[in-house]
């Protein structure tokens, strides 16, 4: 088994007896025949261990995963060295079950492909630790993934979806328009400017103490605004969406998320509670902070398009909006989108909502989508680092920004 102990930021690299115990724990089955390229994802970029083996005809042979997010419930929030030991303890096992459920031999791996960019820097080191001992045991090639390129391209495994689209990623610790020329062919459009939108979903809920709420006790922050939103009016409050001015295609959310906490604390004084109650209209607050999010979101994609076809960069009949990450799968957010797509004669796509997370297939995948084409496959693994913060493509948000296109104003009748 292979064993991980951590000494000045380097996993220790683990005993030939223990190497050929972890190798000598896969079965070997005789009967089956690999003449595919086999990848194996592994992802540990943020608080999810998660392991995949994917074919290159986007068969998912096996997959594993263990979430953090109960423990980082508790905690109201992920705590980095928290996150960190949680992925040191599970990523063997992981990996382990994703290659026993997959029935191959770790031989019969074509290459190993890992998260390095961008995500939490603790994260990030012990699945890329673990990865290039792996990577040398085996003498595999190695595919280094960024995070946000792997969320894209998840839709080509489950879609017939040609180069260029346009894609739209929302997560909790992302937002950005990029326009999708090849598997690293990227031109962002626009990003936050701040803070991402399932970031911002998740400090409302914890503001809300929805945690406290029966019925979102066991949800994270989006979901259980999500949740609580279906039951609210939206009406009740007039939250404007930010930089309503701004003919460009960043978003913003941390003032959003300060006039919410304003209007939170306004309500706490007139149903006079304390911080950390329930409020009776938490479901109207949660409803109209969703329904803001989404016409923000709404807006700015809607600009992308329009620059797009604009620029001849989109097919101007058949043009495909991608929308990824975790805050894709909510359902709200989702159907603003298709508002905007139907008025721009645009095809929605979304991967499934259990690919919208982060997993291990997608980065498996990717691997996949580099393997074919031949980028960066690293045959001498000297020299590897994880990136903390790394952009995505080439950032033309500022000639966005010049364009000044005016957006039609589109009802948003949800």
């Amino acid at each position: 088994m292979l064993i991980l102990n951590k000494t000045a930021g380097v996993f220790s690299k683990p005993s030939k007896r223990k190497v050929y115990e972890f190798l000598r724990s896969f079965n070997i089955y005789p009967g089956t025949l690999f003449l595919h390229k086999l990848v194996l994802g592994i992802e540990t970029s943020c608080d999810d261990t998660a392991a995949a083996v994917v074919d290159e005809t986007g068969n998912v042979l096996g997959e594993a995963m263990h979430s953090q997010t109960e423990v980082h419930l508790k905690t109201g929030g992920i705590i980095p060295p928290v996150a960190q030991q949680l992925h040191r303890e599970n990523i063997q096992r992981i990996v382990q079950e994703a290659l026993s459920v997959s029935r191959i031999s770790p031989s019969e791996l074509s290459a190993i492909a890992t998260t390095i960019k961008p995500g939490l820097a603790l994260s990030l080191g012990v699945g890329l630790s673990f990865s290039l001992q792996l990577v040398d045991q085996l003498k595999k090639p190695f595919i280094p993934i960024h995070h946000m390129e792997a969320h894209a391209l998840t839709i080509r495994l489950t879609n017939k979806v040609e180069f260029p689209f346009l894609v739209l990623l929302i997560s909790g610790g992302h937002c950005l328009l990029a326009l999708v020329r090849g598997v690293s062919d990227f031109l962002l459009l626009g990003k936050s400017l701040d803070i991402a939108p399932g970031d911002m979903l998740d400090k409302v809920a914890r503001r809300l103490s929805l945690i406290r709420h029966p019925e979102c006790s066991t949800m994270s922050g989006g979901k259980a605004i999500e949740h609580l939103a279906k039951q609210g009016n939206r009406f009740h409050f007039d939250i404007k969406p930010p930089m309503q001015r701004a003919k460009n295609c960043d978003f913003s959310f941390s003032g959003l998320q300060h006039v919410i906490d304003k209007t939170i604390m306004q309500k706490e004084k007139e149903e006079g509670i304390e911080k950390g109650q329930i409020l009776s209209s938490a479901a109207d607050i949660a409803a109209a902070v969703q329904h803001t999010t989404a016409c923000h979101l709404a807006k700015r994609t809607h600009r992308a398009i329009l620059f797009c076809k604009q620029r001849n960069l989109l097919s101007q009949s058949n043009a495909v909006l991608v929308v990824s990450g975790g805050v894709a799968s909510n359902l709200y957010i989702r159907k603003a989108l298709e508002i905007v797509t139907n008025a721009t004669q645009c095809t929605l796509l979304c991967p499934p909502p259990r690919l919208c997370t982060d997993n291990g297939i997608m980065i498996a995948w990717n691997g996949i989508e580099r393997l074919r084409t031949g980028l960066g496959i690293l045959h001498n693994i000297e020299g590897v680092r994880y990136e903390p913060k790394c952009p995505l493509g080439v950032d033309i948000s500022k000639e966005v920004g010049e364009a000044a296109i005016k957006v039609p104003r589109l009802k948003m009748k949800i």
